[in-house]
């Protein structure tokens, strides 16, 4: 597959095109970021990390009916993905009072929320990614009607599937961002699912094994990656 030119740099990934129009390469950066951008820094083979936990999560949730972007992992830094029209919208599933919704709230952070809780955010880092609901979009035509409810409906199984996934490796699924696309006609998963993406907490310890090490100088930072990429692929 040869790599061409970079079509986009985000945050925590870079895409390049390839000689195949349907497919792009997603390189993952050491770069970190929290609050917007607004704390930046590195994180020592993050890029690599999250590669690996990333496509070992999308090849079992494939495995589960879950149409994702991924197609293989190239080598430690890239995958190879398909080229989908990113939908606008952040999606943010809830087990576990955590972060912004304890803000929010005024939640006692690990408060346990009677059932999943669904989210979605304008993804727009002018705005710093606000908080929307379904009229919203329909209103912005950020999606259609039938999307909202294809993403609402593998939002949910996602979570299902990703908790029984991590329990078994004694980790406790809290929260977690989605991102989803358009690939000839349907919804599919895109981005990244790694310790950027969700919180993660050890099961008995509580410990935080995910971007909060980061987001609030608990230290220890690349051994908790390190620590989830061992146990997603032992």
């Amino acid at each position: 597959m040869e790599k061409r030119k970079k079509i986009y740099e985000g945050k925590a990934k870079i895409l390049y095109e390839t000689d195949n129009p349907d497919l792009l390469i997603q390189y993952f950066k050491d770069d970190a970021t929290a609050f917007n951008a607004a704390k930046k820094g590195t994180i020592n083979q993050k890029g690599i990390m999250n590669n690996k936990i990333s496509s070992k999560i999308f090849e079992y949730l494939e495995s589960k009916g879950i149409p994702t972007h991924y197609e293989k992992m190239l080598n430690e830094r890239e995958m190879l993905v398909k080229r989908v029209q990113i939908i606008p919208i952040e999606v943010i599933v809830r087990n576990i009072a955590a972060g912004s919704l304890c803000k929010l709230l005024g939640l006692e952070e690990g408060l346990k929320l009677a059932c999943p809780t669904l989210e979605y955010c304008y993804k727009e880092d002018k705005l710093n990614d606000p908080m929307i609901n379904e009229y919203h979009i329909r209103a912005l035509k950020l999606a259609k009607d039938e999307d909202i409810e294809t993403i609402k409906k593998y939002a949910f199984k996602i979570n299902d599937l990703m908790k029984e996934f991590f329990k078994s490796l004694s980790i406790d699924l809290i929260d977690f961002k989605l991102e989803f696309g358009k690939f000839k006609g349907k919804v599919i998963l895109a981005d990244e699912i790694s310790p950027d993406t969700c919180r993660l907490w050890e099961v008995g310890t509580g410990k935080k094994l995910d971007k909060d090490r980061f987001r609030r100088d608990l230290g220890n930072i690349e051994e908790a990656y390190q620590e989830v990429l061992a146990r997603v692929t032992r």
